[in-house]
């Protein structure tokens, strides 16, 4: 009652190899580019009609189809909601992560917006995964890493103190230490916000514990560049950083 039927099935055919030779070698990407659009044409007591749809082109052997569904997973999870996307999304957004840097890249750029609707027990699973985002087909991929600071700065707000001491610190100072200064600069960024999300939750020992770990990181480094990378820091977050201080020397 909502799109011909003829029409959708027009639409579901585009997955079919055959018509990729007879009609458009690109035609898989088109379909994977417009199914967030018809998926919430149809709403998503009718996403049954698009599941195997989705699958199959989550699988398809082009990497470019893949991609288009990892720019846009975040959006079709908007319309699926929280019970679905759990049962037929997270499977194929974890699989994308252990995918081609070209296609990981589309669910890095917006990990946030996707973690954020994930009930708080499945968004703690990733917590390990995070660290595998450092790791990139080519090291030279600097902005890989770059966006992955950007995304973690947002992502600190969904986890607590401790998982964010726990897990996303030793990502942080990672980066903090890359060879590109563009990603050390917005890692300098993610290392302040950290040590602002403990001081808005009163985790201050769990500050002072980082604090410390950047003194003896980056403050009595053998190499000027981590000197300077701890001037940068206190440049940065030059509030965060005299709080602590002042609790720690008073």
């Amino acid at each position: 009652d909502i799109i011909p039927q003829p029409l959708l099935d027009q639409y579901l055919s585009m997955t079919d190899p055959a018509r990729a030779q007879t009609v458009d070698t690109e035609i898989a990407k088109h379909c994977a580019y417009s199914l967030p659009g018809v998926a919430l044409t149809l709403g998503r007591q009718n996403w049954h009609c698009l599941k195997d749809t989705y699958e199959t082109l989550a699988s398809d052997v082009q990497w470019k189809v893949r991609r288009t569904l990892a720019f846009s997973i975040h959006e079709l999870a908007v319309i699926l909601g929280d019970q679905l996307t759990a049962a037929d999304l997270v499977p194929i957004f974890n699989g994308f992560l252990k995918d081609l840097d070209e296609v990981r890249i589309g669910v890095l750029k917006h990990l946030y917006d996707f973690l954020k609707l994930l009930h708080a027990d499945k968004r703690r699973e990733y917590l390990y995964q995070l660290q595998e985002f450092v790791v990139t087909d080519n090291s030279r991929n600097w902005r890989f890493r770059y966006e992955l600071a950007e995304q973690l700065i947002l992502i600190l707000e969904l986890y607590n103190p401790n998982d964010v001491y726990d897990y996303l610190r030793h990502i942080a100072l990672t980066l903090c230490s890359d060879k590109v200064s563009e990603v050390r600069w917005i890692s300098f960024k993610l290392v302040v916000a950290i040590l602002q999300k403990f001081y808005a939750n009163g985790a201050n020992a769990l500050g002072l514990n980082f604090i410390n770990e950047l003194v003896v990181r980056f403050r009595h480094s053998s190499k000027w560049v981590g000197r300077q990378a701890f001037a940068f820091i206190c440049q940065v977050g030059m509030f965060s950083l005299c709080f602590y201080v002042y609790l720690k020397f008073g």
